[in-house]
């Protein structure tokens, strides 16, 4: 199975359980980093906002919370978007089922985009950035909350013994998908060896990509600007 497909499998078959595992999982942090990507970000109610790997909404909604008044979101897994949709009004009309590497939008059609813990989940992360910035507007930005592992040693041991141990555990028996909580350990190992998101965004034409890390450096905040 390729990872396109994968990733579509694991999401739709633990929607229902996502927001309950996120907040559980994070011990209700996430709330705070969503809250912090987006005053990071700058945005204000005249922003042009498009939630990519948007999931059940969350991210869009803290935008929405912040002043955000125009916002179009963006996932792959259908039983996601159906849970948007039943959490909000203003999404209906607003979101569709698409990958990141293939948007469908025009250039310059946004002065932001955000995606959360969606980025490891890109069949391409290169070719999704030069998407991103096509269809930005001039300075527009993008905003990406994504895991890491943290710098100190001891952190580090102490989070991937979570990642590795407890994560998967509790996943499995909330959500009945043994797969789905593995991956997600696993993928932010390897994605914090091998990707290098300032560089990519760099690499992929974008003027400028600033680092911001969270919590004992367990989260990074990535804003890159066209």
């Amino acid at each position: 199975m390729n990872k396109k497909h994968q990733v579509k499998r694991i999401f739709d078959s633990i929607a229902y359980r996502y927001d309950l595992l996120n907040h559980l999982l994070s011990a209700g942090i996430d709330i705070y980093w969503r809250k912090k990507a987006v005053k990071l970000s700058g945005m204000n109610s005249q922003a042009v906002l498009l939630d990519v790997a948007c999931g059940t909404g969350d991210f869009s909604i803290t935008a929405k919370k912040a002043g955000v008044d125009k916002i179009f979101a963006a996932d792959l897994s259908h039983e996601m978007l159906q849970l948007f949709n039943k959490k909000t009004k203003w999404s209906r009309g607003n979101i569709l089922q698409m990958t990141a590497e293939q948007p469908c939008f025009k250039e310059n059609s946004f002065t932001n985009i955000i995606v959360a813990f969606g980025v490891r989940n890109f069949y391409d992360i290169p070719q999704a950035f030069r998407s991103f910035r096509n269809i930005l507007c001039k300075n527009g930005k993008v905003t990406v909350l994504e895991f890491r592992l943290p710098d100190n040693k001891l952190l580090r041991r102490i989070y991937k013994l979570y990642f590795a141990n407890v994560l998967p555990v509790i996943g499995k028996i909330i959500s009945k998908d043994k797969e789905a909580y593995q991956y997600l350990p696993d993928s932010v190992e390897e994605f914090d060896k091998k990707v290098d998101l300032q560089q990519l965004f760099r690499s992929a034409g974008f003027s400028k990509a600033e680092i911001h890390t969270l919590t004992f450096g367990i989260v990074q905040i990535v804003i890159a600007e066209k």
